[in-house]
Parts: structure tokens; C-alpha cells; sequence
């Protein structure tokens, strides 16, 4: 017997109703905001805060050393297709400068470092630049930089702003956990060890926010290298010092390294290279320390392991990021 014509109708007009609702729902979702960052660290506090309202390509990897680093067409075509343009600012992208002047013209384009820590905050230098840029070495001042971007965020895509809201409010959570454990971790070092002696001046203030000496063999810059006189000051304070080790960087060739090195044995003590720390890129895509709470963790780990301290387990506010990695942290 055939059904009545109004039977038909209901369940074809229910599914109507169904694709309706999911092609509204589609429709409401919001193209994922387009945005450039110069370096890993930016573009790694860029994509937590903005998740999936946010589509975020960070144009220097692993490896990349920002002060001498020069734009590929690639990246002028990253530039363009962006809505908005993040970078560092405080001279660390030298010899980019142009390039972002021209584009701050006709999109926006935000210095992060220098919107989010002041001058009176900032490390000055006295060579050419007169500002050290290596800020996220200070996770508590490069906490500071997560509210600017969520801000430029709600500002471009405010359909999504209580969204980057609640997820600056939760990484910001994490970077100061972050920030306590690391306080904790360096406080392990026995006293008279707590120097690190890395390949360039990019470590002071990891220094000045948790109290360990720093010395660099090179300036804030890169672009000049180490001279005679400089591996000598260098060897000079290690045999004094009787430092345990000292440290390449994953940007830095070791060459500078190593004659420290080889100079402190002339003058009688045996100093150990360390291990690898990031300063001026983060890690392999893909990894922890392709991660700015990687970053940090990695180098902490290894300053203070070889420096004679001991590494604790991350706190348990970052318990869901450790588990991610592989990495113990405290039970909740």
C-alpha cells in the first residue's frame, strides 16, 4: 500500500533541514585568520593562542639565525598572501628591516617584542643596536607577548576574540609554571658553577630572570665573527673559573667552541663542550623543541645537567604537554 504523500514528504524534509543546518554551520565557521611570523618562538605562541581560527607559517626554522638571514621570494610571497605580520623587532630580524617596513604600509605588521616588553624592561647593549632582542629567554617577560597577540587576533577576527581569549588564558597558565620550574631548576647549580659560557651574547636575560652569570663568546649580533682577543677572554675565565662546560648553539657554527676549548687546555684545565641549546630558532618541526615551552625545557635541562644541578619534572600544569612529548612531569 502506498504511503500518503505527507508520510513522503517528512522524513525528505527533515534531511533538508539537516543539510541546512551543517552548511549553516560551515558558513558560521571563520576562514582561519592568515598570518606570517619571522621566527619559531613568535610563530609558536601565534598558533596556541590562535588554534584553529588561526593558519600561522613561521618563515625561519630550525637552524635559522635571524640576525643575518635574508628573504627568499618565498617569504616575500608569505608576506603578501598574510593578513597580518608578526616579528621580533628590537633589531633581532637585521636584515629584514626593509622588507617589513614596506609591507607595515599596506598590512598590518607588529613588532611583538617591542609592543609587549618596554624600554625599561629591555637589556641594553653598546654596540650598534643598543637593545639585546633575545627576550624569550625570559619566559616571564615572553609571557607578555601572548596578550599582544591575542589582541592583534580579536582585532582582525573578532568573531573568534572570546575563543583567543581563553586560549591566552591558558597558555599564559603555562608559561608561568614554566617560568617557577626553570627558577627552580638553575637554583640547583651548585653556586660557584653557575656560569654559562655560550658561543654569542644571547643569554642574558635567561641570566639576569634566574640568576646565573653569562658570558658570550660573540656580541649580541652574529654578523661579525669572534676575534683572537675574544677566544682568549674566554679561555681566560674558564681556566680561572674552572667552568665544567660550555655550550654551541644550534645557529652558531661550534669553530668558536671549540678553540675555547682548546685554549683553557693550554692554560691547564679541561673544560667539556656541553650540549646543544637553541637561542635563536626553536628545534626541528615536529619535535619538542620545535616548541617554545620545548625550547626552553631542552636548554634548561642540559644547562643544568651539565653545570652539576639536577633537572626536576615539569610541574603538573604542564603535565598535558610533557605526556604529549614523552617527558615526565609531577602527578596532578
Amino acid at each position: 500500500m502506498a504511503l500518503p504523500t505527507s508520510q513522503l514528504r517528512l522524513p525528505m524534509l527533515l534531511f533538508a533541514a539537516a543539510i541546512l543546518s551543517l552548511l549553516s554551520s560551515a558558513w558560521a565557521q571563520p576562514r582561519p585568520l592568515r598570518v606570517a611570523a619571522t621566527v619559531g618562538m613568535i610563530g609558536d605562541v601565534a598558533r596556541n593562542v590562535g588554534g584553529d581560527c588561526a593558519e600561522v607559517t613561521a618563515i625561519m626554522g630550525s637552524g635559522i639565525d635571524p640576525h643575518v638571514y635574508q628573504a627568499s621570494a618565498r617569504d616575500v610571497s608569505i608576506f603578501q598572501r598574510a593578513e597580518v605580520i608578526l616579528y621580533g623587532g628590537y633589531f633581532l630580524e637585521g636584515q629584514l628591516g626593509e622588507v617589513l617596513e614596506g609591507f607595515s604600509r599596506r598590512k598590518p605588521t607588529i613588532a611583538v617584542s617591542e609592543a609587549a616588553v618596554g624600554r625599561e624592561e629591555v637589556i641594553t647593549t653598546e654596540d650598534s643596536y643598543g637593545v639585546d632582542p633575545h627576550v624569550w629567554m625570559d619566559v616571564g617577560l615572553w609571557a607578555d607577548t601572548v596578550p599582544v597577540i591575542a589582541r592583534v587576533f580579536a582585532e582582525l577576527q573578532p568573531e573568534c576574540s572570546d575563543y583567543f581569549e581563553e586560549n591566552a588564558r591558558e597558555y599564559l597558565a603555562n608559561l608561568q609554571a614554566l617560568h617557577e620550574w626553570v627558577k627552580a631548576a638553575v637554583a640547583t647549580i651548585p653556586p660557584q658553577q653557575r656560569i654559562l659560557i655560550t658561543a654569542h651574547d644571547a643569554f642574558s636575560y635567561f641570566g639576569r630572570a634566574y640568576g646565573i652569570e653569562v658570558e658570550g663568546i660573540q656580541g649580541i649580533s652574529t654578523e661579525s665573527e669572534a676575534g683572537v682577543a675574544d677566544i682568549r677572554r674566554m679561555a681566560d675565565i674558564v681556566a680561572h673559573r674552572r667552568v665544567p662546560a660550555v655550550f654551541i648553539e644550534s645557529t652558531i657554527n661550534p669553530r668558536t667552541i671549540q678553540a675555547v676549548v682548546d685554549a683553557a687546555v693550554q692554560r691547564g684545565h679541561r673544560v667539556e663542550i656541553g650540549s646543544q641549546l637553541y637561542s635563536d630558532a626553536l628545534g626541528t618541526e615536529g619535535t619538542a623543541a620545535g616548541t617554545y615551552i620545548g625550547m626552553i625545557y631542552s636548554n634548561v635541562s642540559n644547562i643544568v645537567g651539565d653545570l652539576g644541578g639536577e633537572v626536576p619534572p615539569l610541574p603538573s600544569e604542564l603535565s598535558d604537554w610533557a605526556e604529549r612529548w614523552g617527558i615526565a612531569a609531577e602527578d596532578e
